[in-house]
């Protein structure tokens, strides 16, 4: 986790000296600052039917452990390729769909990136994920982690989305009240359990979101 900026240190207002509306901007990874391809042609090339990966990794049984940090990714990913396995009749073409997936990088937004970069000069910028413990390596794969201030990744405090103490140990780890801070998410549930914490909170379609988001943020 990279070192957070201390409360103290952050700038109370713009350059204008005009006070700004939030402290810190926490917001989701995937599906806002990066987006997963379709896994259809790896699937049907392994001999599985479209849908048959994301049935087995994002079942609530199976993600829920990874994503609150109570197995590891590697176990998950274990744990998946058996369950394809059971519902499909073979554990070594299960294998090696798992292990193709695996190796899949996600497609970064460079206007999201941008955006964030730019909200970091003027406040704390935390990144907040349902991830597994292998999400800061990932990030450091494709040059994200030093994006933001800091990383809350929910394999590591215990608790994921949309549970309310994600989002509070979240605002903890960044410096800031609840109240000030601006949360962003693609997921309408993220948003609603964002907002009963107090938090200012934007359901994320496309850039044009963070963007208006973070606009009170930039001079001019």
């Amino acid at each position: 986790m990279t070192p957070l900026v201390p409360p103290a240190s952050r700038p109370a207002d713009d350059s204008s000296g005009k006070a700004l509306p939030f402290d810190a901007v926490l917001c989701d990874i995937d599906g806002v600052l990066r987006h997963w391809p379709a896994v259809d042609a790896i699937e049907q090339a392994h001999g599985f039917d479209p849908g048959a990966l994301a049935a087995a990794a994002f079942a609530p049984a199976r993600l829920l452990p990874a994503v609150t940090g109570a197995v590891a990714d590697e176990e998950w990913r274990a744990g998946v390729a058996a369950d394809l396995a059971a519902a499909h009749g073979s554990a070594d073409r299960a294998a090696a769909l798992v292990a193709a997936w695996s190796e899949v990088l996600p497609r970064v937004d460079p206007e999201a990136a941008g955006l964030l970069t730019l909200a970091r000069a003027t406040v704390t910028v935390g990144l907040l994920s349902n991830g597994t413990t292998r999400l800061e390596r990932d990030l450091a794969a494709q040059g994200l982690d030093t994006l933001a201030h800091t990383v809350v990744n929910t394999a590591r405090i215990g608790v994921a989305k949309p549970d309310p103490r994600a989002y509070l140990t979240a605002a903890q780890l960044v410096g800031a009240d609840p109240g000030r801070c601006l949360f962003v998410d693609d997921t309408p549930a993220n948003v609603t359990a964002a907002r009963e914490t107090g938090m200012t909170a934007v359901h994320y379609r496309g850039p044009e979101d963070l963007r208006a988001a973070l606009a009170p943020l930039f001079p001019g």
